[in-house]
């Protein structure tokens, strides 16, 4: 059995919807499972994120897809605490050749967005896991109204949402939500592939 897992923060439920629609996407290819493993303030002591059970899930996935949304033009505070936690994993090559993929949401159509893909890549590339970018022509390149990778984005998956200063219940985007479903499968058959499944 493949596993995936996504691993991701999620403040006000967007990028929460978008990690359940990779993780279905990835669970819909035979053979393969998929986590969601979320962040939280909770994990978070005195500025230093801590849950070694997360961790050593992390190390037994054949996959990671991070996620996080994009404030002030990279990731969450919480997720840069994960990460910078996550040396440990780095200082003994645990992560290393496994497949790795991200996605990021935020209120604006750019909200420098590609910054976060970024510092995902480069985190990635730094655990050296090979990074798997999307794959899908948006929907206006193609005659679909689906609105598929309706941002353009390919390094990784992007969503985007009005803001809503009165809150209320996250909304993702349908286009969104089905790249980040497609991105799932990809992620999932590359790993089979390259665990030889």
């Amino acid at each position: 059995m493949t596993t995936i897992s996504v691993v991701y923060f999620s403040g006000s439920g967007h990028t929460h919807l978008m990690a359940e629609a990779v993780a279905r996407g990835a669970s819909q290819v035979d053979g393969v499972t998929a986590e969601l493993l979320r962040i939280t303030g909770a994990q978070i002591t005195e500025g230093r994120w801590k849950d070694p059970a997360m961790l050593d899930a992390l190390t037994r996935s054949d996959a990671i897809v991070f996620g996080s949304p994009t404030y002030m033009g990279g990731v969450a505070a919480q997720f840069k605490a994960f990460a910078d936690a996550a040396s440990s994993a780095w200082f003994s090559q645990q992560w290393k050749d496994k497949i790795a993929g991200g996605f990021t949401h935020s209120g604006s159509p750019s909200g420098d967005k590609q910054g976060t893909l970024l510092y995902m890549a480069i985190n990635a590339a730094q655990h050296g896991m090979i990074w798997v970018g999307a794959a899908e022509m948006p929907s206006q390149y193609v005659g679909s109204d689906e609105g598929v990778n309706r941002l353009g984005s390919f390094l990784g998956v992007m969503g985007q949402s009005d803001l809503n200063p009165n809150g209320g219940e996250a909304i993702v985007h349908p286009g969104d939500r089905l790249t980040a479903e497609k991105y799932g499968q990809r992620i999932a058959m590359i790993a089979q592939r390259h665990r030889g499944s």
